[in-house]
């Protein structure tokens, strides 16, 4: 039986600030961020299943990752909760603003490794986790993978 990879891809818009960061990225500014997201698997064999032939139903992929990155990343602005940022962030809510407090600098170094242990915990036995592409720039992209965990 075949090992297959199929990736999906996500865009989404948002703002962050790096604090304590010695360049421009220390002010709020915000990414079209693109996401692709590969699983593997072996394509289900029983074609009595409703799925038969998928290693994964890309609307079922799409559901997990809308639901744990993209409907909660898109239009929002992300600061380190352990930085003075949280007062900005507290202004910011009051005023109706999208506004997402995480325990990591978030860079796409972290973002990634945040999105990559989300995903995981929702995906279904026998689909693993392949690897993430999150691109910040157009020249700019950030990878993990799970062999080199």
């Amino acid at each position: 039986m075949s090992t297959i990879r199929i990736t999906k891809s996500f865009t989404f818009e948002t703002g962050h600030a790096l604090y304590g960061y010695d360049g421009l990225c220390k002010n709020v500014h915000g990414h079209s961020y693109k996401l692709d997201v590969t699983v593997i698997g072996t394509p289900i064999q029983d074609s009595t299943h409703v799925k038969y032939g998928m290693v994964i139903d890309f609307k079922d992929l799409k559901k997990i990752v809308k639901g744990e990155i993209v409907d909660v990343f898109d239009h929002a602005t992300v600061f380190n909760q352990n930085t003075p940022h949280v007062e900005l962030a507290k202004t910011l809510e009051a005023s109706g603003h999208k506004v997402l407090l995480v325990d990591y600098q978030p860079t796409s170094e972290e973002m990634i490794i945040d999105f990559a242990a989300k995903i995981n915990a929702r995906l279904p036995k026998g689909i693993a986790l392949h690897h993430l592409r999150l691109q910040e720039t157009a020249s700019s992209y950030a990878e993990w993978y799970a062999a080199d965990q």
